[in-house]
């Protein structure tokens, strides 16, 4: 088992790091089919919620008893083989199953019970699957262009060098005590295109193509990230690295064992990559990768090889192999069922060679279609469900779990957002696409943050009552000049979106209303003439945190969270909804108001505080 390495400057180590130095989460690989015979309710809890996870399998409070099993798809790549046998699964559990397409490229089957997962896990094994090392403070699937080995315009196919990583960071599935102990999860993208299909901007570590000397092979791009705290995009490590299969699994492992050495181990809004090259600066975090590949590393060739616009895939396109075609389905929110499942391995074996891709829009991919077969192929069902010229804005909407699943999201994201593009779409004409992104709370699932529009869940006080609400980004790029958007609106109640959104695309996209549509004057609970509420005027607090000795003059508008931030005083979060109660502290005089519902209390709880949605009334003194 691997631990971190002491380091200079001493921390006060998280609750997660303290259950996994008393047992390593890969550890319950050995106990998993205990686990299945004695049934989930009689399983020690930290197993149960936590340590499982390293094997893909997720409790979820939302669904007690259904499980969550994460699959590792490296690079999108899934055949029709494995596709029916993950069918086969989701079937077992009738309405209560499905499968999601993730934003990382792979599926997350929903409904699963613990008692089948061994029995599970020998079927995917047969056919070469693995949820092996995909949650928690692991790396977590590794993306590619989902049109690796396809694409006239591609410039390294990336798929064995991608299969190669997996296979290193897990031991060829297996589970790898190396890397399970990172200090946070880790994301991983090798992008063999010029188009940046990958966002190589929000990965810990990516590769993208870059010409040295006239040779090609990586620019490599390090600590890209989103937590409910800080979003960064990634930046230049400042080497080259040629395309070889030994060079590119040197470079993960090395920057892998470095980060699990020496990076933070304390406050889990503070351990993601970038916050240890931000303490020692990117000069010193590359000497050590270089020790540790055990040699200098080229220098970075002057500019990376990424010229042209991020492409959906979603439609009819050549291959570089003369008479074939790959055609790209969209599949709105990325949801599946078993019987779509079904449809789409036939399809794939019977019009193609039996390869299917996933992307990281959430969408699928049928490839090797020869151009004889392709009208025909067009006509089957599953691609009028699936359609390849879907409405403009359902198109590129991309939607993370939400409430229905996740005990995180603030709000039900996939088939509200689907309804709301839906909506828009009959009544507004646009003269190109906008990609709308939604994430159901501030850990940023859904990826907001690279949205033309991305919505973040919350909540909001609307006519006296706490009701669902969106945070509005608006900005982000994608492609060779990708950058992150920037929140522009607060606390829009959802049932207001319709307007909002469309005054939006109105004002920043050039959208009209389609002919014969008109829009009335939203009404307000039949009070549609009355006046605005006049804002909430701030009232003066004070917070004591009692540990930290400090006293801090500040006002109710923010949460004691916030106010501990700006403070200098460390305390651990997760959700920031409430939900999670990583931030729950002792409360040792005072009271708070919750703006949001304080879930992670117990009924009746007294005497403690949930900081990140808690906000002071009056003097409060907190025990940290």
């Amino acid at each position: 088992m691997v631990t971190a390495s002491t380091t200079k400057k001493k921390v006060k180590i998280n609750k997660f790091e303290k259950y996994k130095a008393e047992k390593d989460g890969l550890a319950v690989k050995d106990e998993l089919k205990k686990f299945a015979e004695m049934g989930w309710e009689a399983v020690d809890e930290t197993d149960l919620t936590q340590r499982l996870k390293w094997l893909g399998i997720f409790f979820r409070p939302v669904t007690p008893g259904k499980f969550m099993l994460r699959l590792r798809m490296p690079h999108g790549l899934i055949s029709s083989q494995q596709m029916r046998v993950l069918a086969d699964v989701v079937q077992r559990y009738g309405d209560d199953g499905s499968a999601d397409i993730t934003t990382r490229q792979n599926l997350q089957l929903r409904g699963v019970h613990l008692e089948d997962i061994p029995d599970i896990f020998d079927k995917m094994h047969a056919v070469g699957l693995t949820s092996m090392q995909s949650g928690m403070d692991n790396v977590r699937n590794i993306t590619g262009s989902p049109v690796a080995g396809l694409d006239s315009k591609e410039l390294i196919d990336t798929r064995e060098l991608v299969q190669a990583v997996q296979d290193m960071i897990t031991n060829g599935g297996e589970g790898n005590y190396d890397f399970t102990n990172l200090p946070r999860k880790f994301n991983i993208a090798l992008e063999g295109s010029t188009d940046n299909s990958v966002h190589a901007e929000i990965n810990d570590i990516a590769f993208v193509p870059a010409y040295k000397d006239g040779r090609l092979g990586f620019n490599v791009l390090v600590g890209g990230f989103f937590s409910s705290t800080r979003c960064a995009a990634a930046i230049p490590l400042g080497v080259w690295v040629p395309p070889e299969e030994e060079d590119v699994v040197e470079v993960c492992r090395a920057i892998l064992t470095v980060y699990r050495d020496n990076g933070s181990r304390g406050n889990r809004q503070k351990t993601r990559l970038m916050w240890l090259i931000d303490e020692w600066g990117m000069e010193k975090f590359r000497a050590e990768v270089e020790q540790s590949v055990g040699k200098p590393l080229a220098q970075a060739a002057a500019e990376d090889a990424l010229d042209s616009d991020k492409r959906d895939h979603v439609g009819v396109f050549q291959q570089k192999q003369e008479g074939l075609n790959y055609v790209g389905l969209h599949v709105p929110v990325g949801r599946l069922k078993a019987d779509q499942m079904m449809d789409l391995a036939r399809v794939a074996e019977v019009y193609g060679s039996g390869d299917l891709r996933l992307t990281v829009e959430q969408n699928v991919i049928v490839a090797n279609v020869p151009d004889n077969r392709l009208a025909i192929f067009l006509s089957e069902a599953i691609v009028q469900t699936f359609p390849i010229q879907p409405s403009t804005l359902v198109r590129s909407l991309v939607s993370c779990t939400g409430a229905q699943f996740c005990k995180f999201a603030l709000v039900e994201t996939k088939m509200q957002s689907l309804a709301l593009a839906r909506r828009l779409d009959a009544e507004v004409d646009l003269p190109e696409p906008v990609r709308m992104h939604w994430t159901g709370c501030p850990n940023s699932c859904g990826q907001p943050q690279v949205a033309q529009i991305g919505m973040m869940g919350t909540k909001a006080r609307k006519n006296g009552k706490m009701v669902p609400a969106v945070d509005i980004y608006m900005g982000g790029t994608v492609g060779k000049d990708a950058h992150l958007g920037e929140r522009v609106m607060q606390k829009v109640p959802c049932e207001d979106l319709p307007g909002v959104v469309r005054n939006l695309l109105t004002e920043n996209f050039g959208a009209t209303l389609k002919p014969g549509v008109v829009i009335e004057a939203e009404a307000t609970d039949g009070e549609e003439d009355a006046p605005a509420a006049a804002p909430k005027e701030k009232t003066s607090a004070v917070v004591v945190f009692a540990k930290s000795g400090k006293e801090i003059n500040c006002d109710d508008s923010q949460p004691i969270l916030a106010i501990a931030e700006q403070a200098g005083v460390d305390i651990e979060s997760s959700c920031q909804s409430g939900t999670c109660g990583a931030c729950k502290l002792p409360l040792l005089e005072g009271k708070v108001r919750y703006e949001g519902d304080p879930a992670a209390l117990d009924a009746g709880e007294t005497g403690s505080v949930l900081t990140c949605i808690g906000h002071p009334e009056g003097r409060v003194v907190i025990d940290v």
